[in-house]
C-alpha cells in the first residue's frame, strides 16, 4: 500500500508494460520539484488556465476564434460580439431580493452577441475562479474546510452588487439562488449537475489537505455537494483528488495518469489515450470528445491533454485555449494538474505576473508537517 492507502502502482501486466522503461530526464526532475513549488504551481495553474482561455471561452467555432483573436498565447481582453454566445436565449428572474445575483448585468441577458465575460480585463479570472479565492480565504481563516462558513461568504458575495463584473452566471448559481430565495436551507440548494466548472473548488481543498488524504477527499466531496450533485460529479471529483494527491507528493504526471488509465475503473479514464497521442489535438478534443462543458466529455479531454503535455505546461494550456469550447474550466483543471507536476517555475513569468488578481496564498494548516 502507498501513503494514500492505494495498492502499489503496478497492479497488472498491462500497467507493468505501460509503466515500464526508464523515466525521462524531465520526469526525474519533476519528481524532485519541492512541495512549495508544486502547491503554488497547482494553484497558479488553476487561475492561469482560466484567465488565458477567458476571452475565447465557449467559442465552438474554431475558425471564428482564430479570426477574432488569432492564436492565443497571452492574456487578452474579451470583446463583443461573441458569435457563439447563447445569452440571447438565457434568462433568470429572481423571485425575491435574496435571489438577485445578476444585478447590473441583468440588462445584457436576452441580447445577441454579448460576450459572457465582456467587462473582464486581460489576465482577469471568471466568476468561478473568484469564488475559489473566496474558498481559500475561508480555509485560511477557519483553519480548515467549513461548509457553512463558505456558504455564508458565497451568498453574501453573490447577492452584493459590485463584487465582480462577470456578465455570465452559470446555471448552478441560478438554481442555487432560486432555491435559496424560496427559503430552502443553503446546504440543500444544490442541483444534479455534470459541468466541469464544479471541479474548480476541489483543487484548493486538495492543496490545503495534501498531507491528509482522507480529509482531502471528504472535504472535496462535501464542497461539491453544496452545488453539484450526482454520481458523475462525484466520480470526476474522486478521480481528480486521487491524481492531485499523487502528483503533489512527487509521482510524475504521466505516471499518475497511466495508473488511472491502467485500472480501467473510472468512466473518464477508460479510453485508448496512448493510441491518440500522435493525433491532432483538434481531432481528439472536438471529434472524439466534444469541447462542451459536460464532465463525460471534458474530463477525458483534460486527461488526454495532460498526458500529451505532461512536461510542457505552457504548450498544454495554449493548446487547450485554442481548442475552444469550455476551455476556461477545462484549462483550470488542466493547469492545476500541470502546475502540481512541474512547479510554479514551469509557467512563463508573463503569465504569473499578468494575473490581474493572483490567487491568495495558503496559511499553513495546523496539522501540516514540514514541506519537503
Amino acid at each position: 500500500m502507498d501513503r494514500f492507502g492505494y495498492k502499489a502502482n503496478i497492479g497488472c501486466n498491462w500497467e507493468r508494460r505501460a509503466m515500464s522503461g526508464n523515466p525521462s530526464k524531465t520526469e526525474k526532475k519533476m519528481s524532485n520539484v519541492p512541495m512549495e513549488s508544486r502547491k503554488r504551481g497547482c494553484l497558479y495553474g488553476l487561475f492561469i488556465g482560466d484567465a488565458l482561455a477567458m476571452p475565447v471561452h465557449w467559442y465552438y467555432d474554431r475558425l471564428a476564434l482564430q479570426r477574432d483573436y488569432g492564436h492565443v498565447k497571452d492574456y487578452l481582453a474579451p470583446r463583443n460580439p461573441h458569435p457563439d454566445s447563447i445569452l440571447w436565449r438565457s434568462s433568470y428572474e429572481p423571485i425575491s431580493k435574496a435571489g438577485n445575483i445578476l444585478h447590473e448585468q441583468a440588462q445584457f441577458w436576452g441580447q445577441r452577441g454579448i460576450h459572457y465575460h465582456q467587462f473582464l480585463k486581460a489576465g482577469e479570472n471568471t466568476l468561478n475562479l473568484k469564488l475559489c479565492a473566496l474558498l481559500i480565504e475561508s480555509l485560511n481563516e477557519k483553519g480548515g474546510y467549513d461548509a457553512d462558513d463558505y456558504l455564508g461568504r458565497y451568498i453574501t458575495y453573490m447577492t452584493t452588487s459590485g463584487n465582480h463584473s462577470d456578465t455570465y452566471v452559470e446555471e448552478y448559481h441560478r438554481h442555487f439562488f432560486t432555491q435559496y430565495a424560496k427559503g430552502v436551507p443553503p446546504r440543500k440548494c444544490g442541483v444534479q449537475e455534470k459541468h466541469i466548472g464544479g471541479l474548480i473548488g476541489v483543487v484548493p481543498i486538495v492543496i490545503f489537505y495534501r498531507d491528509d488524504p482522507e480529509e482531502a477527499r471528504k472535504a472535496a466531496l462535501e464542497h461539491l455537494s453544496l452545488t453539484h450533485l450526482g454520481a458523475k460529479m462525484e466520480g470526476a471529483t474522486s478521480l481528480l483528488v486521487d491524481l492531485l494527491l499523487r502528483i503533489l507528493h512527487g509521482l510524475p504526471l504521466r505516471e499518475a495518469l497511466m495508473v488511472e488509465i491502467g485500472k480501467q475503473k473510472s468512466q473518464f479514464a477508460g479510453y485508448p489515450f496512448l493510441k491518440w497521442l500522435e493525433e491532432a489535438d483538434e481531432l481528439v478534443v472536438g471529434r472524439r470528445f466534444s469541447t462542451a462543458c459536460y464532465v463525460e466529455e471534458s474530463v477525458p479531454s483534460v486527461i488526454y491533454l495532460a498526458l500529451k503535455y505532461h512536461d510542457d505546461p505552457e504548450g498544454g494550456l495554449i493548446a487547450n485555449t485554442n481548442l475552444g469550447g469550455d476551455n476556461a474550466y477545462r484549462g483550470a483543471v488542466l493547469g492545476g494538474l500541470l502546475g502540481a507536476a512541474n512547479g510554479i517555475e514551469a509557467f512563463p513569468e508573463r503569465w504569473i505576473k499578468g494575473l490581474r488578481h493572483p490567487p491568495p496564498e495558503f496559511s499553513k494548516p495546523a496539522h501540516e508537517g514540514k514541506d519537503k
